[in-house]
């Protein structure tokens, strides 16, 4: 991941909802929600919570899947790697070998 991708990330996480709606999809595992139940959930008008989705999903920490007449969302573990990846590259004085159990742990798959 670059610095531009990093930042729009945290951007995108840095508000609360947005910030919920994430920890709400990574709970919901690889079968995610259907866009008006995340907004229920949430307690959002559903045109809100598009426009918060949206935001997610351009930087790279949703994807969505028509499902029917709805949109499903995912959590995406990809973007999420490449942040935490991004933000552990330089670590241990530029050692990463040092951190290599963290590094492991995070990439496991769910």
């Amino acid at each position: 991941m670059d610095k531009p991708s990093a930042l729009a990330a945290f951007q995108a996480l840095s508000q609360d909802t947005r910030l919920d709606v994430f920890r709400l999809l990574m709970r919901a595992g690889p079968e995610g929600m259907a866009a008006g139940e995340i907004a229920t959930t949430c307690g959002v008008r559903q045109n809100t919570m598009s426009a918060h989705l949206s935001i997610l999903s351009q930087a790279g920490l949703v994807r969505a899947t028509r499902d029917g007449r709805s949109v499903r969302y995912r959590a995406e573990i990809g973007g999420l790697r490449g942040l935490l990846a991004f933000l552990m590259e330089d670590c241990c004085g530029g050692n990463p070998a040092r951190c290599q159990s963290l590094i492991d742990e995070i990439s496991l798959e769910c």
